[in-house]
Protein backbone atom coordinates (compact mmCIF):
# COMPACT_ATOMS: atom_id res chain seq x y z
CA UNK A 1 0.00 0.00 0.00
CA UNK A 2 1.33 3.35 -0.96
CA UNK A 3 1.66 6.37 1.44
CA UNK A 4 1.44 8.80 -1.30
CA UNK A 5 -2.57 9.58 -1.81
CA UNK A 6 -4.09 8.46 -5.43
CA UNK A 7 -5.33 11.58 -6.17
CA UNK A 8 -1.48 13.41 -5.74
CA UNK A 9 0.01 14.40 -8.61
CA UNK A 10 4.08 13.90 -9.76
CA UNK A 11 5.47 17.29 -9.98
CA UNK A 12 9.02 18.03 -10.47
CA UNK A 13 11.08 19.56 -7.37
CA UNK A 14 14.82 21.18 -8.46
CA UNK A 15 17.17 19.26 -6.82
CA UNK A 16 15.00 15.98 -5.89
CA UNK A 17 16.69 12.94 -6.55
CA UNK A 18 13.46 10.78 -5.82
CA UNK A 19 9.85 11.63 -7.05
CA UNK A 20 7.63 14.38 -5.64
CA UNK A 21 3.72 14.82 -5.75
CA UNK A 22 1.01 17.56 -4.82
CA UNK A 23 -1.86 17.32 -3.52
CA UNK A 24 -4.12 20.73 -3.05
CA UNK A 25 -7.12 21.68 -1.71
CA UNK A 26 -8.24 25.11 -1.13
CA UNK A 27 -5.41 27.31 -0.50
CA UNK A 28 -3.34 24.63 0.97
CA UNK A 29 -0.76 22.17 -0.53
CA UNK A 30 0.83 19.35 0.60
CA UNK A 31 4.11 17.77 -0.81
CA UNK A 32 5.12 14.20 -0.28
CA UNK A 33 8.30 12.22 -1.20
CA UNK A 34 9.18 8.67 -0.37
CA UNK A 35 12.56 7.69 1.09
CA UNK A 36 12.13 4.59 2.61
CA UNK A 37 13.82 2.76 -0.01
CA UNK A 38 16.71 4.95 0.04
CA UNK A 39 19.97 5.53 1.82
CA UNK A 40 22.17 8.91 2.77
CA UNK A 41 22.04 11.57 1.31
CA UNK A 42 18.83 10.93 -0.77
CA UNK A 43 16.58 11.58 2.77
CA UNK A 44 18.45 14.82 3.59
CA UNK A 45 18.54 15.60 0.01
CA UNK A 46 15.33 15.48 -1.05
CA UNK A 47 13.91 17.02 2.59
CA UNK A 48 15.79 20.26 2.12
CA UNK A 49 14.57 20.32 -1.71
CA UNK A 50 11.23 20.17 0.00
CA UNK A 51 11.37 22.29 2.49
CA UNK A 52 12.56 25.23 0.14
CA UNK A 53 8.67 24.50 -1.00
CA UNK A 54 6.82 25.20 2.05
CA UNK A 55 9.03 27.99 3.57
CA UNK A 56 7.05 30.60 4.88
CA UNK A 57 3.54 29.27 3.17
CA UNK A 58 0.84 27.49 5.06
CA UNK A 59 1.60 24.16 2.54
CA UNK A 60 2.91 20.58 4.28
CA UNK A 61 5.76 18.30 3.27
CA UNK A 62 5.37 14.88 3.94
CA UNK A 63 8.48 12.70 3.86
CA UNK A 64 8.00 8.44 3.92
CA UNK A 65 11.34 7.32 5.67
CA UNK A 66 12.92 3.93 6.58
CA UNK A 67 13.61 5.59 10.31
CA UNK A 68 13.58 8.64 12.36
CA UNK A 69 15.65 11.17 10.39
CA UNK A 70 17.78 12.57 13.39
CA UNK A 71 20.40 14.29 11.60
CA UNK A 72 17.76 15.91 9.60
CA UNK A 73 16.09 17.60 12.35
CA UNK A 74 19.61 18.03 14.39
CA UNK A 75 20.16 21.10 11.16
CA UNK A 76 16.36 22.50 11.31
CA UNK A 77 15.69 25.31 13.12
CA UNK A 78 12.38 26.39 14.86
CA UNK A 79 11.17 27.94 11.76
CA UNK A 80 10.13 24.39 10.27
CA UNK A 81 8.25 22.33 13.05
CA UNK A 82 7.51 18.62 12.41
CA UNK A 83 5.33 16.07 13.51
CA UNK A 84 6.63 11.85 13.43
CA UNK A 85 4.58 9.24 13.25
CA UNK A 86 5.50 5.28 13.09
CA UNK A 87 3.78 3.23 9.97
CA UNK A 88 3.22 -0.18 9.45
CA UNK A 89 6.05 -1.87 8.16
CA UNK A 90 8.41 0.01 10.47
CA UNK A 91 8.42 3.22 8.06
CA UNK A 92 8.44 6.92 9.77
CA UNK A 93 6.03 9.58 8.39
CA UNK A 94 6.93 13.15 9.24
CA UNK A 95 4.83 16.07 8.65
CA UNK A 96 6.86 19.09 7.96
CA UNK A 97 5.21 23.16 8.43
CA UNK A 98 6.56 26.42 8.09
CA UNK A 99 6.43 28.31 11.48
CA UNK A 100 5.73 32.19 10.42
CA UNK A 101 5.87 33.05 13.86
CA UNK A 102 10.32 32.55 14.08
CA UNK A 103 12.83 34.71 13.15
CA UNK A 104 14.71 31.64 13.22
CA UNK A 105 16.04 30.60 9.38
CA UNK A 106 16.98 26.92 8.97
CA UNK A 107 19.69 26.52 6.23
CA UNK A 108 18.27 24.37 3.58
CA UNK A 109 21.30 24.22 1.45
CA UNK A 110 22.79 21.72 4.28
CA UNK A 111 22.03 18.59 2.23
CA UNK A 112 24.88 16.06 4.06
CA UNK A 113 24.45 14.11 7.02
CA UNK A 114 27.60 14.78 8.89
CA UNK A 115 28.66 18.29 10.59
Amino acid sequence: MSNIPTNAVKIEVNGATVDFFKVSEDTQSTYYFDTSKEGPPHPMVNAMSGLKLIKGTQDKLVMINHKMPGGLFAKLEDDVTHVAEDLDGGLVKVVFSSNSESSAESDLSKTSCGG
